[in-house]
């Protein structure tokens, strides 16, 4: 795919994110009935309504790419094997934080090219702020706005600040990171906004060490490794998509390296 038309791409997915997330945000200022998936986690009818629309959106622009998706891999189970190039899509990342109404989750669409992350659309209706990842350049945009550049912090030597979850984060987590690294602080926030968080230079550090799928990380992935960030398994190795059961080891998100 060339520049321009990565970049075109990009632009398209912002305007199917915020798509998404208008029709979620018409179900989350109603009542609405919370379901569970087999594995307990919660739904909504927002969580399958957004991705009706992205899934819609995805087979008229890249008609030709392959799409793994949060809801429907849960209906049809997760593919046996993932293609060289795919779409992955996380259409309400933060379901809890939905239902609590506090406004932390997030619309998620990656494109994977080789086990990487390589573009990236994070977007949270709530405040109508877009996340993008591409090729080395991250920014962000409110509403329909001319997109602001973005950059990872170099992690501070007098201690980092760090992204826990609103909804998973534990003890255990936290104080495992902090005898590991020197943590100055902590930011709290829900869904893929931890990664964003990084990416603009709000916080240094986001580990986890708990259970994740591929389509809660892709994206926010993408937008913080563009933003000059890293994420990275417990053992230093690069965090890859396309994995078997499409589950992820534990992890953690970086900032800039320091020189």
């Amino acid at each position: 795919m060339s520049d321009k038309s990565s970049i075109a791409l990009k632009d398209e997915l912002v305007a199917v994110a915020r798509k998404a997330g208008a029709v979620i945000l018409d179900i989350y200022n109603r009542d609405f009935e919370t379901l569970r998936k087999a594995d307990r986690s919660p739904v909504t009818e927002a969580d399958t309504a957004a991705e009706a629309v992205i899934l819609e959106a995805l087979a008229r622009l890249a008609p030709d790419v392959p799409v793994v998706a949060e809801e429907q891999s849960a209906k049809d189970g997760v593919p046996v094997s993932a293609p060289k190039r795919f779409f992955l899509v996380d259409p309400l990342d933060g379901t809890k934080e939905f239902i609590a109404r506090n406004g932390e989750f997030t619309v998620n669409i990656a494109l994977i090219e080789d086990g990487r992350p390589v573009l990236g659309i994070v977007y949270l209706p709530a405040t109508d702020a877009c996340y993008a990842g591409l090729g080395g350049k991250a920014e962000r945009r409110i509403g329909t706005g001319t997109p602001e550049a973005i950059t990872a912090r170099t992690m501070p030597a007098e201690g980092l600040t760090m992204a826990i979850s609103r909804s998973h984060a534990n003890a255990g987590e936290i104080e495992r990171a902090k005898e590991r690294f020197n943590i100055a602080g902590t930011i709290v926030a829900g869904s893929s906004l931890k990664f964003c968080r990084i990416a603009e230079g709000v916080a240094d550090l986001y580990p986890r060490f708990g259970n994740t799928m591929e389509w809660d990380t892709a994206a926010g992935q993408a937008v913080l490794e563009a933003a000059g960030g890293r994420v990275e398994t417990t053992e230093g190795a690069a965090l890859g998509y396309g994995k078997v059961g499409f589950r992820n080891p534990h992890f953690i998100a970086y900032g800039r390296a320091r020189a």
